[in-house]
């Protein structure tokens, strides 16, 4: 009986730290389009010391070329494959909230680069993408696909 007490209690803590260990912006995520709330893309963060970093790595939207390339970026990316395209750069874990800014966010359609703030949601479920030029911005919802 302690046994299995025991095992009850270990998963427990398991999914408590599954859980959180969720709450952060590195993983694969789905990005909404805000009009027609169809996934346009799947976008995969990942952290290299202490930095945040995204790229896109499918094109979901029914709509989609899938050889688009980002003909209205101005930087080094202009003209390269949507897919694979660095989006996010940089952005830090702030030190007392679950909350990642600093860096830099890419619109695509644009060529416009934001100011970047991120904040998982629901125990990571969902990430609060803010991008922003002073006070004004924009927040779109993604979805966690993994």
């Amino acid at each position: 009986m302690h046994f299995i007490k025991f095992i009850a209690a270990f998963a427990a803590m398991g999914a408590a730290f599954a859980a959180s260990a969720q709450n952060t912006p590195i993983g694969k995520w789905h990005s909404v389009d805000e009009k027609t709330k169809e996934i346009k893309s799947e976008i995969t963060i990942t952290e290299a010391n202490g930095a945040l970093s995204g790229r896109i790595t499918k094109l979901l939207a029914k709509t989609a070329k899938q050889d688009a390339v980002c003909d209205k970026c101005t930087d080094a990316r202009k003209d390269k494959p949507l897919i694979g395209l660095d989006i996010i750069r940089g952005g830090k874990k702030e030190a007392e909230a679950d909350v990642w800014s600093g860096g830099k966010i890419l619109d695509p359609e644009s060529g416009k680069e934001y100011s970047l703030k991120l904040t998982p949601k629901d125990g990571g479920a969902k990430l609060d993408v803010r991008g922003s030029i002073g006070p004004f911005g924009r927040t779109q919802t993604w979805v966690r696909t993994q």
